[in-house]
C-alpha cells in the first residue's frame, strides 16, 4: 500500500510521484512519517494526551483513599437521613403530678410531625420530677404538622409553635440532603471516570451540607425556645433527644468528609509539603 506514495528511483533514492514528475524525499522522512502514521503519535494526539493527564488521573492508592473518604461521607448521609426522618428531636413534659396521680402526658416532635404520649406514673423513675421519657410504653398519638399544607401553627400544652422557624429548619435540612446527593454523584463520576477534578465540587457539596445540617439544628432549637416562651401557663421541662444527636454527629462527619476530599484533590501531599523529607547526605 505504501508503494503508492513512496517509490525508489534508479539511484536508490525515495521519491514521491507528483504532477511534475518524481519529487525526492529527504532521508529519514519516509520512515518517520510511516512511524508516526502507524503509531498515531501526531502533534494533535500528543496535545490531547497532555490535556488528559493534566486533569489528574488517579492511581490505585488514590482510589482507595477516595473510597475511604466516601465511606466517611456516607456515614454522615445515613445519620442525616435517620435524624431528619424521625420525630425525636425534642421532648416536652410537664410535672408528673400535673394532671392526676395515675397518668401523665408527654410530647415529642421533629421537623415533620409531633406526637403526644400518655404514660403511667408507676412506670416513671421515682427520682424523675417530669413525665417521661417518651420511650416508655403508653398510648401514643402522632400527627403531621400543618405548616406545609394549610400554614397553621401547632399547639402543644397550650403553647403555640413558630411556623417560620420550623419551616426554615426543615428547608435547610432538605437542601443539605440535596447537596449530599450532588456530592455523591460527583464522587461516583470521579471513581468511574478516574478523574480527580470531580473531588473539588464533591468536597464543596459535603462541607456545605454539613454546615447546613448544623444550622438547621440551631434554627430548630430557636423554634423550641420560642414555643416555650409563647405561654407560661403550663410549666414544661424540655430536653433534646437522640435525633438531635444524630444530626449533630452527621454535620461533623460531613464536614470531615469534605475536608478529606479537599486534601485528596490537592496536586501534592500536604504531609510532604509541611514536613519535607531531609536527605541523609544533607
Amino acid at each position: 500500500m505504501w508503494s503508492t506514495f513512496f517509490v525508489t528511483d534508479e539511484e536508490g533514492r525515495t521519491v514521491v510521484p507528483g504532477a511534475g514528475g518524481m519529487v525526492p524525499v529527504p532521508a529519514g522522512a519516509s520512515q518517520g512519517g510511516l512511524t508516526s502514521l502507524m503509531t498515531g503519535r501526531t502533534t494533535f494526539g500528543g496535545n490531547k494526551r497532555r490535556r488528559t493527564t493534566s486533569m489528574g488521573h488517579m492511581s490505585e492508592a488514590q482510589e482507595g483513599k477516595i473510597k475511604l473518604a466516601f465511606f466517611v461521607a456516607i456515614v454522615g448521609v445515613v445519620l442525616t437521613v435517620l435524624g431528619v426522618g424521625t420525630e425525636f428531636w425534642v421532648e416536652l413534659a410537664p410535672s408528673k403530678s400535673f394532671y392526676n396521680n395515675q397518668t401523665c402526658l408527654t410530647a415529642h416532635y421533629g421537623l415533620w410531625k409531633g406526637c403526644t404520649k400518655t404514660l403511667w406514673v408507676t412506670d416513671i423513675d421515682p427520682e424523675r420530677l417530669s413525665c417521661g421519657p417518651a420511650e416508655l410504653p403508653g398510648e401514643s398519638n402522632c400527627t403531621y404538622f400543618k405548616f406545609f399544607t394549610t400554614g397553621e401553627n401547632a399547639v402543644m400544652f397550650q403553647k403555640t409553635t413558630q411556623k417560620n422557624l420550623n419551616i426554615a429548619a426543615a428547608m435547610l435540612a432538605l437542601f443539605s440532603l440535596f447537596l449530599m446527593v450532588m456530592g455523591a454523584i460527583c464522587i461516583t463520576m470521579a471513581l468511574s471516570k478516574e478523574i480527580l477534578f470531580f473531588l473539588k465540587p464533591a468536597s464543596f457539596c459535603f462541607i456545605l451540607s454539613g454546615v447546613l445540617v448544623l444550622l438547621s439544628l440551631v434554627v430548630f432549637h430557636q423554634s423550641v425556645l420560642a414555643l416555650l416562651s409563647s405561654d407560661h401557663t403550663v410549666p414544661l421541662h424540655h430536653e433534646l433527644s437522640w435525633s438531635v444527636s444524630c444530626i449533630g454527629c452527621a454535620g461533623a462527619v460531613l464536614i470531615v468528609g469534605g475536608i478529606l476530599f479537599v486534601l485528596l484533590a490537592l496536586p501534592y501531599s500536604p504531609w510532604q509539603k509541611c514536613l519535607p523529607h531531609n536527605d541523609s547526605g544533607s
